[in-house]
């Protein structure tokens, strides 16, 4: 018995199913920006508690809301100011900053940088140029 070269035999590979075919998936949700390390921010918020040095200016945006948090870009131009944190991680996208917390670490902060900060820290922020980041935070 010969076999047609043109009939898939028992080890073939399956051919990819077209879309119709394929299980469903859950829909997923795009953060549709065009550039959060260079987009205009919504709102000017405080810098920090107190300006200690520098004119210091500061914006957000607010992206997205998930699972009860806020996820948000958050902006400083140079200066250093104090300030009393929200439970928050965030990534550094741009820019350079120490940052000091009452009672622990001085950190120095750059693009890449991941950091977690509790409710009630009290921090120094020195910025040295202008610096943005992604934050998570609970929503409260």
């Amino acid at each position: 018995m010969t076999s047609d070269p043109s009939t898939a035999g028992p080890d073939a590979e399956p051919e990819n199913p077209s879309a119709a075919e394929r299980p469903a998936l859950p829909a997923a949700v795009a953060l549709l920006v065009a550039d959060v390390g260079a987009e205009p921010l919504d709102e000017q918020v405080p810098a920090g508690v107190v300006v200690l040095a520098g004119v210091p200016t500061a914006a957000v945006t607010s992206l997205a809301e998930v699972a009860g948090a806020e996820v948000g870009v958050w902006e400083m131009t140079p200066g250093t100011v104090t300030d009393v944190e929200a439970d928050e991680v965030f990534v550094v996208l741009s820019g350079r900053a120490t940052l000091g917390v009452e009672g622990g670490a001085t950190l120095e902060l750059g693009p890449g940088s991941v950091v977690r900060l509790p409710e009630g820290a009290r921090t120094t922020w020195t910025v040295t140029e202008t610096l943005r980041k992604v934050y998570v935070t609970p929503r409260g």
